[in-house]
């Protein structure tokens, strides 16, 4: 995965609340045997209406997917990350979600912003008012700010999630950080255990 320091662009304003993994990705689209191609799934039993957001031009080319609260609950479906991802979104703000999820989206480098309900009742208002809206997300100092509105707030995000998000590590990469530590106990290992 890649590293994420900063995150910075517009948002596609997603006004609805206890959006599920099954609405982000539906079912079908899990019988696929490659990692690709669920961008095209994103939200498709929506994505039919005419008026859906994403068929929006206004919001075409954001990075930013600004939730309700509630966002990602339901299944552990990674698949809502992986869709997420490919369709050009690198963070998700939402006053809440769904634990599994935002499990999922810091180990596939998905940034997601848990902010206080004011400032994402702030920022969906800001969006949809103004789509050229400019969002910046700083992983470091976990913050996220709306200067065109003076808009700075923070978020929480623990030292070993910021560490795992600004060194682009996944949980292989995490392992092979400890290598020396694998190799040494393998070596003292008797050789009946191997």
């Amino acid at each position: 995965m890649e590293p994420v320091a900063i995150v910075q662009g517009t948002a596609v304003p997603l006004d609805r609340s206890d959006v599920d993994t099954d609405q982000i990705i539906p079912s079908d689209w899990l019988k696929r045997v490659e990692r690709t191609g669920f961008e095209k799934g994103l939200f498709s039993e929506w994505r039919d209406g005419e008026d859906f957001v994403l068929n929006n031009e206004d919001y075409a080319g954001a990075n930013i997917l600004l939730g309700g609260p509630n966002f990602g609950t339901g299944s552990s479906r990674e698949h809502a990350v992986w869709a997420i991802q490919q369709y050009g979104f690198a963070a998700v703000i939402s006053p809440r979600f769904g634990p599994i999820f935002k499990n999922n989206s810091t180990k596939n480098g998905l940034v997601p912003v848990e902010v206080d309900i004011e400032t994402a009742e702030a920022l969906m208002a800001a969006v949809q008012a103004d789509p050229t809206l400019e969002i910046t997300i700083d992983v470091e100092r976990a913050t996220v700010e709306a200067p065109a509105i003076g808009l700075s707030s923070t978020f929480d995000l623990s030292e070993s999630i910021r560490h795992r998000l600004l060194n682009g590590l996944d949980d292989i990469g995490l392992t092979l950080q400890q290598v020396d530590k694998i190799d040494s106990f393998e070596g003292s290992r008797p050789s009946y255990m191997a």
